[in-house]
């Protein structure tokens, strides 16, 4: 834990935000996207979205992020849509993430929802 973390045990949202991101690197989440909400919505400051290439995979992405965020921060996540494995919804309180398969983030397109005029606010992230 840094210095960030508050008193409570509670990672500051820029560390949980990179702990998010690195976890789904390691899984190799791909086309990993973050959205900053901060001033723009009250119910979180981040939200991730990344896709998996499988059902398979984007269930296993979350089910890892999930343990991670409890083995390190000791926070329990909210999590919706692992059993089918098309959408997972993770939930962090101050980053929620999303986990697709590539068809069905194409059709909820997100990012769109979540862009405000522009690609202020949207940071991509490269593969290796």
């Amino acid at each position: 834990m840094t210095a960030q973390a508050s008193a409570e045990n509670h990672p500051a949202p820029q560390e949980l935000l990179a702990r998010v991101i690195a976890s789904l690197e390691d899984d190799k989440a791909e086309e990993i996207v973050e959205i900053d909400l901060r001033g723009r919505s009250d119910m979180a400051d981040y939200m991730v979205i990344a896709s998996g290439r499988s059902a398979r995979q984007v269930a296993s992405i979350a089910e890892k992020l999930a343990d991670r965020m409890k083995l390190e921060f000791g926070l329990v996540c909210k999590m919706e849509g692992k059993d089918t494995g098309d959408w997972v919804l993770i939930d962090t309180g101050d980053v929620i993430i999303h986990v697709f398969r590539p068809e069905v983030r194409e059709f909820y397109d997100l990012e769109k929802m979540w862009q405000p005029g522009g690609h202020m606010g949207i940071g991509v992230r490269e593969e290796d």
